[in-house]
Formats: structure tokens, C-alpha cells, sequence
């Protein structure tokens, strides 16, 4: 028997066809989230490349809700860095964790933190053991989300790395272009950190630094010391900066027991709204 089929028949079926198998791609590319109502997290794979020794890309998205921040790899005056643990990956070598431009948040007590008052992602470079085995990347994650309380939250995802385009690409493409660019000490274009000067003060020495920015730009600029053990104060803007250049000082306080500052590396970061260096300068 002859059946004539119905042409909106036809057009609703094949479009459910295509919207279930981009919905099967999907979940090929990010894990399930992990968490509770003030915070989740996951992983997110980005398109890899084709051949050579690129690392792969991934990253692990934290969304925050409304009101509630997380914290930076220094995290300022209080709070705790996100913690990763890759160690049950499968055929992972080596995992780095890139950090987007932070910003400067108030907590309650006149606390200054850095940290993400938005949902972001961490972008992450695999490098594998064996580009010819699968990857399966696992990851335990260990970090704080605060409002007027701060609170210990976890999540543990697990996801195959695969080829092929990824559904989240375009945010992890956005990620990794705020993460701030490594430059060496007065280069960066028309962002750049000039210099750095040491010396002393009425009770301890400290260190000026001058930034050269756009006109008109808002420039934020972060301090970090060679270990985690460094806890060094935010700079402050100051005054007295040369035409064109941005000025700020912070104390030499805050380093470990028996740690000399003369010869340390420091680890600047230098924020605008539309960009973010970071140059990493021996103290002399």
C-alpha cells in the first residue's frame, strides 16, 4: 500500500534528528556539573589540534551565583587559590592552569581580595603521554566561593578529550584571550610595565612601579612573590608617575621567615578592561 507522507511530518522529524544529535555532541565535550545552589563546576574540551606537539585544550568552568565570588591563584588580603588534583587522569603528563585577568573585590572587614565576582573558565594545556592513546582527563577541584560567608566547595569531573569541533570553543576561546600575555620588563606595546625600583622606607623598603597604558584607560596592577609562601601587599596607586606612565607602590611585607628580597623574582600583572600583561622581574 502506497502511504504519502506528510511533508510537516518530515521537516519536524529531521529537525529533532539534528537537534538530539547536536545534543549527543554536547555531552561529548563537557561533564556533568558538580555542585550545590551557590556554586558547580565542570569540563569543557575546546576544538584540538590537528598534528604536532600542541597541547590540547580544555577548561574547567565555575558558575557562581549571583553575589558570590571566587578567588584568583593569589588571592590578596584573605581567601584560598582553587586547588587541582590531575592525578587520575589517563594518559595526561603534564596540566597547566591558565588564570584570566582577575580583579579587585571588597569582602566584609575592609578585606581586598582577587578573584572573579562571574562565572569563568579556566582555560588548561594538556600535553599527553602518547599522542596516539585516548585522553581522559580527571580532575579534583578544591576552592572557596564567599558572599558575606566564605565556604569550602568541591567538584570532581572527568572527560575524554576527543577531535572534532567542540560545542563550547567560543567560550573557551574568550577565556583564554583574557588571560593576561607574558612579556619581558618594558616591553608589551602600548601596555607595558616600565619599571621597577626598590628602596627603603620609614619601616620597611618598598618597591615603586611604573606602568605605561593606553590614554584614559583604568590600570589595576597586581604583585606576587616567587613561592605561594609570599604574601605581598596590593599596590597602591600613587602620584609623581612621568607623563604617560601610571604609578603604584606596595611594602616588601609579608615574605617568609629568612626570605631575602634582593634577587627574588616578582610576578607582576598589570589589568586593563581590554587587556592584561605579565612580566616576571628579578628585585635588585
Amino acid at each position: 500500500m502506497f502511504i504519502a507522507h506528510d511533508p510537516v511530518r518530515l521537516l519536524v522529524a529531521a529537525c529533532l534528528a539534528l537537534v538530539g544529535a547536536r545534543a549527543a555532541a554536547a555531552a561529548d565535550d563537557v561533564s556533568r556539573w558538580e555542585g550545590d545552589a551557590r556554586s558547580s563546576a565542570r569540563l569543557i574540551a575546546g576544538s584540538q589540534p590537528v598534528g604536532g606537539a600542541a597541547p590540547l585544550r580544555a577548561g574547567i568552568e565555575i558558575k557562581l551565583k549571583p553575589g558570590w565570588h571566587t578567588y584568583w591563584r593569589y588571592p590578596g588580603d584573605a581567601g584560598v587559590p582553587p586547588q587541582f588534583d590531575f592525578k587520575a587522569s589517563q594518559n595526561v603528563k603534564q596540566v597547566e592552569v591558565l588564570w584570566p585577568a582577575p580583579e579587585r573585590l571588597a569582602e566584609v572587614g575592609g578585606l581586598t581580595v582577587i578573584g572573579y565576582a562571574r562565572d569563568l573558565i579556566l582555560p588548561l594545556r594538556i600535553v599527553p603521554q602518547d599522542r596516539a592513546t585516548p585522553v581522559v582527563l580527571r580532575v579534583k577541584l578544591d576552592y572557596a566561593v564567599c558572599e558575606k560567608l566564605c565556604v569550602p566547595a568541591e567538584a570532581k569531573s572527568e572527560l575524554a578529550l576527543r577531535g572534532g569541533p567542540a560545542s563550547q570553543d567560543a567560550a573557551l576561546a574568550a577565556a583564554e584571550a583574557r588571560v593576561p600575555r607574558k612579556v619581558k620588563l618594558g616591553e608589551g606595546g602600548a601596555l607595558s610595565i616600565r619599571s621597577i625600583r626598590r628602596e627603603d622606607g620609614p619601616d620597611r623598603p618598598r618597591v615603586w612601579v611604573d606602568v605605561a597604558a593606553p590614554m584614559g584607560a583604568m590600570v589595576d596592577l597586581l604583585a606576587e612573590g616567587p613561592t605561594p609562601q609570599w604574601s605581598l601587599p596590593l599596590p597602591t596607586p600613587v602620584d609623581g608617575a612621568p607623563e604617560g606612565l601610571q604609578r603604584f607602590v606596595f611594602e616588601l611585607d609579608g615574605m617568609p621567615i629568612g626570605a631575602k628580597a634582593i634577587g627574588a623574582t616578582l610576578t607582576l600583572t598589570a589589568v586593563t578592561p581590554k587587556g592584561a600583561i605579565e612580566v616576571a622581574t628579578r628585585l635588585d
